[in-house]
């Protein structure tokens, strides 16, 4: 079962969270139509590598990643999309490209776009391909600490 580790981190704390069922759907657009969640309701994890570190950028699923939004928030330029090589190893409970936005597990500092502030609830890949996570943002924003601020333009 993938991530018994996320599974595990949030019993432990108490929160309150459901699980998604859908279709096996591969970019985030097609997850959150197989999964009727809208897509601005819906987290997809980008990692990108800020000065040749590791880090997660969570963004809603409609949105895209502003590079020079970002490299303002982390104080560099050197900022790059990271390669799935990079990182294939770093999650190895989760299937390549469903990834949690939970990067304190894995050692990651986490940047996450102000727009998911706006829903009373997040929702995101749970390690598979074929199932979402449901959970109250603030749960997760407690748990995590992610530096919010304006990280997207639109599609």
């Amino acid at each position: 079962m993938p991530m018994r580790k996320l599974r595990e981190f949030l019993d432990g704390h108490g929160v309150k969270y459901y699980i998604v069922s859908h279709s096996r759907a591969y970019t985030a657009l097609e997850i959150a139509a197989a999964a009727h969640v809208p897509g601005k309701e819906l987290a997809k994890t980008v990692i990108v590598k800020i000065r040749g570190i590791l880090a997660m950028v969570v963004l809603p699923a409609s949105r895209k990643l502003d590079f020079e939004l970002l490299s303002a928030m982390a104080g560099t330029d050197d900022i790059v999309l990271a390669d799935e090589k990079d990182f294939e190893n770093l999650f190895p409970d989760c299937e390549l490209g469903a990834m949690p936005p939970f990067g304190n597990l894995y050692g990651m500092q986490v940047f996450a776009a102000e727009e998911l502030e706006e829903d009373d609830e997040i929702a995101f890949n749970a390690g598979a391909l074929t199932e979402l996570l449901r959970l109250p943002y603030e749960q997760y924003r407690r748990l995590v600490h992610p530096r919010v601020g304006k990280l997207t333009m639109n599609r």
